[in-house]
């Protein structure tokens, strides 16, 4: 079993076990204010968050991939407490891709351009701070201080291939077009589900960044 299998199953193991639990643990995701509702499309406030983060290069699907193996080594224990010892972060959802022309990072680095790239987010349990969570050893993933922002979104299931992903992203603009509302930013593909879930079942959604009402 090569890296990049055996972190994705890691990962799907890891949603697996704390599902089986049940209610006594589960997967954290962002918490949200939903202010309107249409079908499958939704309007959501959201709250800050932190992130840990990497750019990559190539097609949505290699990117995303080479991005999960970078972040997934972050979280599972490629990182550095303040005393100098190694830590796991618990797993949250969704996993985020979105297409990234040119980022502005927190120090070290001040621009980090990215031609035709994407940008793979994991959003960090709220119990973290900053100041708290440890450091990455990988010099390409970075932690950052998202603000609270409001978003239109549209929900799917199946795969995320590019092509569904166009699809999805399209009717989604067409959405907030119809609904007069301003964007502010660019999409982002949301994944909530391991890979091992059946396509039918999995949650995908497509998030835009607008002008909040």
């Amino acid at each position: 079993m090569n890296r990049k299998t055996a972190l994705f199953a890691l990962y799907g193991l890891s949603l697996f076990l704390l599902s089986a639990c049940g209610a006594a643990v589960a997967i954290e995701e962002p918490t949200y204010t939903a202010t309107r509702q249409d079908g499958a499309f939704e309007i959501r406030t959201y709250g800050p968050k932190i992130v840990a983060e990497t750019w990559i290069t190539g097609s949505l699907s290699s990117a995303s991939s080479a991005g999960f193996r970078k972040v997934a080594g972050y979280i599972f224990g490629r990182n550095r407490t303040q005393v100098g010892a190694t830590t796991k972060i618990d797993m949250t959802a969704p996993v985020t891709v979105a297409k990234s022309e040119k980022i502005d990072m927190t120090a070290p680095v001040t621009t980090h351009p990215i031609d035709g790239g994407y940008r793979l987010q994991f959003v960090m349990p709220s119990r973290y701070t900053l100041a708290t969570l440890p450091a990455p050893i990988d010099n390409n993933v970075h932690l950052r201080e998202v603000p609270s922002a409001t978003y239109a979104v549209v929900r799917f299931s199946g795969l995320c291939g590019e092509s569904k992903v166009a699809e999805r992203t399209a009717a989604l603009r067409a959405w907030i077009t119809k609904n007069g509302l301003t964007v502010l930013g660019e999409a982002e593909l949301a994944r909530y589900d391991p890979p091992w879930r059946l396509p039918f079942l999995r949650r995908n959604e497509i998030l835009i960044p607008i002008r909040a009402l």
